[in-house]
């Protein structure tokens, strides 16, 4: 059986997707860009500032779910550029300093509204 996770700390989703799905003890992150949770809008900034929004937006998403980002085994990053890629593993590391989870970083032509960078997430959560 799955559940759908919504939470108002963490910006709605843009289309027809859940923000996440728990089931069976897993829980499936939808991909998060740097969109201010309380506006909907894209984040004005550097890739650094990006990247921090993009994973307070899944760590919110992640505590809905009454788990934590320690628990989080996968996470696949997307960036518009991969020079951006040091800046995004420093922000990364801060995050997840401690075992940090399983990780693929894929440069892509284009993320939705505009961003340089969103992640996704796959959680343990029971």
């Amino acid at each position: 059986m799955k559940q759908v996770i919504r939470t108002g700390a963490a910006p709605a989703a843009i289309g027809p997707y859940s923000q996440a799905i728990a089931s069976d003890g897993w829980l499936w992150i939808s991909g998060q860009i740097p969109l201010d949770p309380a506006t909907g809008e894209l984040l004005d900034g550097d890739v650094e500032a990006a990247t921090r929004r993009v994973l307070d937006n899944l760590a919110a998403v992640i505590e809905a779910a009454g788990a934590a980002l320690d628990d989080v085994v996968k996470v696949t990053i997307y960036l518009t550029d991969l020079e951006t890629f040091e800046t995004v593993n420093r922000v990364y590391a801060e995050y997840f300093s401690s075992q940090p989870p399983a990780r693929a970083c894929v440069e892509v032509s284009r993320l939705p509204r505009g961003a340089e960078v969103e992640m996704d997430a796959v959680v343990r959560s029971g």
